[in-house]
This record gives C-alpha cells, structure tokens and sequence, in this order.
C-alpha cells in the first residue's frame, strides 16, 4: 500500500478508499454499463475529436468557446419554514462542473467572475478535472489558484470525473470535503446540517445514511451530491434541500435551452435550475465549466448563489 493510499484508508476508513481505487485501477472508464446510467459519453474519448470537428466544420466552434466563458451569476432563493432565525439571509455560493484544467481562459474567467461575489458559505459540488482518468496535477494546480480566491469556509464533494486521491489536496487547500459525512453550520446559538456525499454516478460509493446519521431529525439540512439522480434517496431521507450539478444542463442545446443530452438518469425538469421532489427543493446548476468539448450552445455556464430566507 503506497503513502496516499494509507492516508485515504484513515481519512475514509478501509472499505470506502479499496472501493473508490478499485474502480479507479480498472482500465480507463467504461462507455457502457457501470453508473446508474448506461451510457457515458464522457468517457467515450474517441468521439470527443469527431464532436469537435463537426462544430468547426459548421464554423461554431469560436462562438461556442466564447460562450463558455460567458459566465452567468444566477440567483435562487430557498425558502423553508422551519430555518431558525439566525440563518435568514444566508447566502451560499455553489460552483461545480469546474473542470478547470479544460481551457485556462474558463478557469481565468471563472476567477474573475467570483472574486467579488458576496456570500457566507462555498460549497463546491464536484467535477474538478476534464479528463475521466489519467493526471491530477493540471485539475489540483487549477484548483489551487480558484480556492484562493474563495471566501473560507468552502466545502466541497467529489464528482465522476475526479480521482479521489486529489482528496488530501483538496484538504490541504482548505476546502472542507464532505465524504459521506455532514457537518454542523453554526450562526449566533443556531445550527443548520450540511452534508455530502460521494460520487453516485459513477463510482456509486456514495452512503446517504451515513451522510445523514448524526443530524438530528427536526433540523434543517442542505445535500450536496454530485448528480440529482439521487433524489428519491435524498428525500426520504428527510433533506430540505439537495445542491448538485453534472448534467451541464446539456451544455449543447437547442434553441430555448432544450438539452440534446442530461447523461443523467432523472427526469428532464430535474435537468437545471430549480425543482421540487415532495418536501425536498432542488437545485441544478448547469456548471461553469465544460466537458468532452470545450464549447456551449443556448445554456450559458453559471455560478448560483442560494438565498436562504425563512418562510
């Protein structure tokens, strides 16, 4: 066992570090089968060349980068009748889909863009790397520079695209990972549950109960999960609110922001934005960065700041 994996064995016990490297060992990432979907286009590397040339061929292919770094700063209010007092106004920035060793132009407009944001917490639900596989240094270098310009505390989970041993340099850096795991948020006597989970997509090593066991049943408590296909789980395990990303919100759409693909096994409306699932609220964020072609079309990238408001 080399030093990272016996740091990821204590930081996150023998079971959840064999199963995360495991999969990760296996040769690449499949196209098909694996995941809660069965078809993974991210992963599909040899068609990533034929997507881009066809954009290039219809002369899009610069318009399309230019709107990847259009960043939008999209706000949602959450409104919950049971938030104590204390917490009314708080404001949350979400970032995800960073994939920020991408392009550096994105990752440079993305700094820009929140270095004088206004918000409490951070919260980062996932998809820090470009590549399904291979290197971490491009993805930890770039988040490196991002964090520094984030308002502490920042809190963050692991998505698909992620290898888990950027696990203890994302620590390093201050960012506070949520494995599996929830954490209190304190404010003048009052408390409010923030809890994360582990990739449910594709590594499937995510434990909502174990996420979930120490909050107690009356409290208020936010989900950040990678993906929303998890949100039957996360509703009947009584969360308020769960905060994810992955899908791009289809990154190329058709016009009025129809999304030609989700990669996402939930239904469409649960796709980007806001939505609903019994007594749960949900937020999509369509992301900041982008995945398998470094373009958008009709779904600009965004940075979502939630509102916490009591009822």
């Amino acid at each position: 066992m080399d030093n990272i994996e016996q740091q990821l064995a204590t930081r996150l016990g023998r079971v959840h570090a064999r199963q995360r490297l495991g999969i990760e060992a296996e040769r690449g990432h499949h196209v098909f089968g694996r995941g809660l979907n069965f078809f993974h286009p991210e992963n599909w590397y040899s068609a990533h060349a034929l997507v881009r040339y066809a954009i290039q061929l219809v002369g899009m292919y610069e318009r399309g980068q230019r709107n990847a770094r259009n960043l939008q700063v999209k706000k949602n209010p959450i409104h919950l009748p049971h938030l104590p007092k204390a917490f009314h106004d708080f404001k949350i920035l979400h970032l995800t889909d960073l994939h920020v060793d991408m392009d550096e132009r994105n990752l440079n407009a993305l700094i820009q863009t929140v270095a004088d944001l206004h918000y409490d917490i951070c919260v980062l639900t996932g998809d820090y790397r470009a590549r399904t596989f291979g290197e971490i240094e491009g993805a930890v270098a770039g988040m490196q520079r991002l964090v520094l310009m984030l308002k502490q505390p920042v809190y963050g989970i692991l998505g698909n695209h992620d290898s888990v041993r950027m696990l203890p340099a994302l620590e390093s850096m201050g960012v506070i990972m949520l494995m599996n795991e929830a954490t209190a948020l304190e404010r003048e006597g009052a408390r409010i549950f923030l809890a994360g989970v582990d990739d449910p997509h594709y590594f499937r090593v995510d434990n909502l109960e174990k996420a979930a066991q120490h909050i107690p049943p009356d409290a208020v408590s936010l989900l950040l999960s990678h993906t929303p296909e998890i949100y039957r789980l996360a509703a009947h395990a009584d969360f308020d609110v769960m905060l994810c990303g992955h899908t791009h919100g289809g990154q190329i759409c058709l016009p009025g922001g129809i999304p030609l693909t989700l990669d996402s096994k939930c239904p469409r409306y649960m796709g980007a934005g806001k939505w609903r699932y019994q007594h749960m609220q949900g937020y999509t964020s369509v992301g900041a960065g982008t995945s398998i072609v470094n373009v958008r079309f009709n779904c600009p990238p965004e940075v979502t700041i939630h509102h916490l408001l009591q009822v």
